[in-house]
């Protein structure tokens, strides 16, 4: 996938070599392959000793083939589809030539017949990749749905009507604010959410959206920011932090009679960005439960925009609920 998800029917979708789930399943199928090759053949060693044999044969030109392929990812990232095509298979064909010249008694046989299988076997994995994207549009489609529809919940719009009009009077200036910022929020919610769109943007709708929450819960919500570190140009899905930090109020701060302190940490280098998310567990609260449907639809979109490179972990401890998320630092090109 590119920096940001697209549907475009017409043009084959190229993989990108620098994603795990990517090398993980181009590792599977190509052993998966060599392991029925194996049983075909039927050799005289055992099944066993003969896939070994082949795979000591073939996965170093599968790695050489997939670090070259992620070297040459922005390179892929701006030709078209054909020409890219072509690219990969040159990428791949040049250290298959390479092997078969330098162990050409491991690999007996004519060379062509090794730049034959090569070709097939890219072309096929090329075509899964891009059957595997087309078919992700749907999904994508679906988390877009949930994200717009599901994500604000309706006590809280009612709660921030009311919240309004208890200070429209008293502090007309704070009204104000407040139904801009509603309506910066909503905003949000309604635009096309398909395409990753920078940290500083999530982080800008978050303070929103807590600016609001604490216009009606006052100094029972305190908000401690750690985010010195944090790489602001990174790409993130949009709407991330809102229905985590929706959450973390309903469930930690709502319920409890003393005020309670969310935590926001993000660090990040180079390779990767971390969130982090933490507020009280009141005794007693359905909280698990609350939480399961936001954590399991964002868990969806960092799978559909990241495959495996992305996670998101939970955890209890010290009487408080935290929420992890890990994600490769994206730069937009």
């Amino acid at each position: 996938m590119n920096e940001s998800i697209r549907e475009n029917a017409a043009e084959p979708r190229l993989p990108d070599c620098c994603n795990l789930g990517v090398w993980l399943r181009v590792l599977l199928a190509v052993n998966l392959g060599g392991l029925l090759a194996a049983f075909a053949r039927g050799a005289e060693t055992g099944l066993l000793n003969d896939f070994i044999e082949q795979a000591a044969l073939f996965e170093p030109v599968v790695m050489a083939s997939l670090l070259a392929l992620c070297a040459a990812r922005r390179l892929l990232a701006r030709v078209g589809p054909a020409v890219g095509v072509a690219l990969v298979l040159a990428i791949v064909l040049a250290p298959t030539a390479l092997f078969h010249a330098l162990f050409q008694p491991l690999f007996g046989g004519a060379p062509w017949r090794a730049l034959a299988w090569a070709t097939l076997v890219t072309l096929l994995l090329l075509g899964y990749f891009d059957l595997r994207a087309r078919a992700q549009s749907p999904a994508l489609v679906e988390a877009r749905l949930l994200a717009l529809t599901a994500r604000i919940r309706p006590h809280f719009l009612f709660n921030s009507i009311n919240a309004v009009l208890g200070v429209l009077r008293s502090d007309p200036r704070r009204a104000e604010r407040a139904l801009e910022e509603m309506a910066e929020l909503f905003r949000a919610l309604m635009r096309d959410n398909r395409h990753l769109v920078p940290l500083s943007e999530e982080l800008a709708l978050a303070r929103q959206y807590l600016d609001l929450e604490r216009l009606r819960l006052g100094e029972r919500l305190q908000v401690r920011w750690e985010i010195e570190s944090c790489p602001a140009d990174a790409l993130v899905p949009p709407l991330m932090l809102q229905p985590l930090l929706e959450n973390a109020v309903y469930h930690g701060i709502e319920p409890a009679e003393q005020p309670g302190e969310l935590r926001v940490r993000m660090t990040g280098d180079r390779e990767r960005v971390i969130i982090e998310l933490s507020n009280p567990v009141v005794a007693g609260g359905d909280h698990h439960n609350g939480n399961r449907m936001a954590l399991a639809n964002i868990r969806e979109r960092l799978m559909l925009f990241y495959d495996l490179e992305a996670r998101l972990d939970i955890a209890e401890r010290e009487g408080r609920y935290s929420v992890r998320i890990v994600l490769p630092n994206r730069k937009r090109q």
